[in-house]
């Protein structure tokens, strides 16, 4: 199967080839397959939980209890920052 990459696509790929941790085309794309695959299994395992505290969210800013946004914004800033 060949498959036709965008240029986006071709430079990640490159990214990845130049930060040395893989020695060809082929190993990343298995590795990107590898981890798309692992996060479809923890979506599905873990679907339920999420569905659930996504309804508590929901529910939270129906009762006003949310945090406003530029408050919000500030804080996932900051903590990006931090990372």
């Amino acid at each position: 199967m060949a498959i036709q990459l965008n240029s986006e696509q071709e430079h990640r790929v490159a990214e990845a080839l130049r930060s040395g941790a893989y020695s060809s085309s082929p190993d990343v794309i298995d590795r990107a397959l590898e981890v798309l695959h692992e996060n479809d299994e923890w979506l599905t395992a873990n679907r339920e939980a999420n569905d659930a505290k996504i309804r508590t969210g929901i529910a939270e800013l129906e009762r006003g209890a949310g945090i406003p946004e530029d408050e919000l914004d500030a804080c996932l800033a900051r903590w990006k920052a931090a990372r």
